[in-house]
């Protein structure tokens, strides 16, 4: 990967070329497609609900679990602030519900709908042809292209089919100019299921999965976690990948059997990064993913073998029912950089079916000046100083010993303007059934500073104390028990929130350990489950 300055001087570079070729002068060798013929060969594995079609039918569109009612107008004419509702509705990932109708009502409804989108967008549009969008509305289209040209005119096939290769296009020109990584990723992805669907003509299906292949390399790590670090774009890409996956598989080469390997390696580093309660970690622009997409895709991919393990700058413990993630703080690459959170230290633990702590989440699309806030160290279960980001790091320490499950993370984040490094070291006791935590700090120069710990709860936990008692008890909402103590710091209790995508901010609860700061300081802890 590339220096930051190295970046920043590509990005004007492809930038300006991005805008040269988009001239309308040049938008013309886009046509280049459009007489070719594409199938709909490209499986669709994600589940479809009928109701959604009736609900789309009757103007309500739910999409990235919000509810929009159109009043009987096209849903691509209205202004709605919610960037995934959004990404969502001109990406067609909805076209999944159509899947299965037989009714010929609704099957010309879901190319009604692709025709007003080609009426409005169908010329190039900044926004609406962005290259990933554009790589998932393809793929959309080749998975469903059948349900939209059957029965359709002779004029509305040749418009879908001369607007579908004009993207195809756009895909080829403009992927490998993209200044950001992820999007030369999507467009390769979508490029070479448009080459298996491509009728008569699929002799580019080795290079296109050589390319593939050669960017994804590029964009994961050894483990298979795509280095933006992020478990959203880690699920956005299988289930692209997933649907592209036979076309490498119908061709013998090495490159093709290593991208099966590589995709295999992803469906182990989403596994890795879910908690027992079924999501994976709120970290670096995660949150509440789609849970019926989430299963869809893990049973597509490989026996799960879950274990302790370091992974992709994550640590990651698990003991009986129990499952702790932490992040060490590790800095993702120029370029694929956008989404990452200041939380160094923090981490996630759940037990059995419950989550029992956590992080407050991405900010709501809705909500895009609160987008910093939500990405700060205090909106994670992690520790701070003078309520202040630690920078990330590009190497960071972190060590795991899997036979005692104890994980130990060190931030240098703090030690220039504090004087001090901040060790986390946790273990899991009992079978998972006590989680044990200390942070000390490592003093350098001159310490300074207030220190501050915190542990957001998940949503419906509720806190229980007695005045005076130095114990707080959890209840969770299955009705378990947990009791937490603590020493070296005055604890107190505040307010907090769990972003879902489902219902909006969830106010929780969040337990708060502060000292000052001092060399050699530390502040211990332990969540431990009551048995009956």
């Amino acid at each position: 990967m590339v220096t930051r300055p190295g970046h920043a001087l590509r990005r004007l570079a492809y930038g300006f070329a991005d805008t040269m070729v988009t001239l309308p002068i040049l938008r013309w060798t886009w046509r280049g497609l459009a007489d070719d013929a594409f199938a709909g060969e490209l499986p669709e594995f994600r589940p479809a609900d009928r109701e959604a079609v009736r609900d789309m039918m009757a103007g309500r569109y739910l999409l990235a679990s919000k509810l929009v009612e159109t009043g009987g107008t096209s849903p691509f004419g209205l202004d709605v602030y919610h960037l995934d509702w959004w990404l969502n509705l001109h990406s067609f990932s909805w076209l999944r519900h159509f899947r299965d109708v037989r009714d010929n009502g609704e099957r010309r409804f879901a190319r009604t709908l692709v025709l007003d989108w080609i009426g409005r967008e169908g010329q190039f549009e900044r926004d609406t042809w962005a290259p990933a969008v554009t790589a998932q509305r393809v793929l959309n289209w080749l998975r469903h292209l059948p349900l939209l040209l059957d029965s359709a005119t002779p004029e509305q096939a040749k418009t879908i089919q001369r607007v579908l290769g004009a993207q195809i296009q756009s895909l080829k020109v403009r992927g490998p100019l993209s200044s950001d990584p992820s999007e030369a990723l999507f467009a390769a992805i979508a490029l070479l299921g448009a080459e298996y669907c491509e009728q008569g003509d699929q002799t580019d299906i080795p290079a296109r999965v050589e390319k593939l292949n050669a960017l994804l390399a590029q964009q994961l790590d050894a483990d298979g976690l795509h280095r933006s670090r992020s478990p959203k774009m880690q699920l956005q890409l299988l289930v692209e990948l997933v649907s592209v996956r036979r076309v490498a598989g119908s061709i013998k080469s090495e490159a093709a059997n290593e991208l099966g390997a590589q995709i295999d390696r992803m469906h182990e580093s989403l596994d890795a990064l879910t908690l027992s309660s079924g999501e994976p970690v709120y970290f670096n622009g995660a949150g509440h993913l789609p849970h019926d997409v989430l299963i869809a895709i893990q049973s597509n991919g490989p026996s799960r073998r879950r274990r302790s393990m370091l992974l992709g700058g994550y640590g990651i413990l698990r003991d009986g029912d129990a499952v702790v993630v932490a992040d060490s703080g590790l800095l993702p690459p120029a370029g694929l950089d956008g989404d990452s959170h200041a939380s160094a230290l923090a981490f996630e633990f759940s037990h059995g079916s419950e989550l029992i702590l956590g992080s407050c989440g991405p900010a709501p699309s809705d909500l895009p000046e609160s987008k910093a806030l939500f990405r700060q160290g205090v909106a994670h279960s992690a520790p701070t100083i003078d309520a202040e980001n630690a920078p990330g790091v590009t190497s960071p320490i972190m060590t795991l010993d899997t036979a005692d499950h104890l994980l130990s993370l060190t931030t240098s984040g703090y030690a220039k303007r504090f004087g001090v490094d901040i060790e986390r070291r946790i273990t899991l006791l009992s079978g998972g059934t006590t989680l044990v935590g200390q942070d000390r700090l490592i003093g350098h120069g001159t310490p300074s500073g207030h220190l501050s710990v915190r542990f957001h709860l998940a949503p419906g936990v509720m806190v229980r104390r007695n005045r005076g008692e130095g114990i707080v008890r959890l209840v969770l909402p299955n009705g378990a028990v947990w009791s937490f103590l603590w020493e070296g710091a005055e604890f107190h209790e505040e307010e907090s929130v769990r972003q879902s995508a489902y219902v909006g901010l969830h106010k929780t609860r969040q337990l708060v350990l502060e000292t000052e700061v001092a060399a050699n300081a530390e502040i211990a802890w332990i969540f431990t489950l009551e048995q009956n």
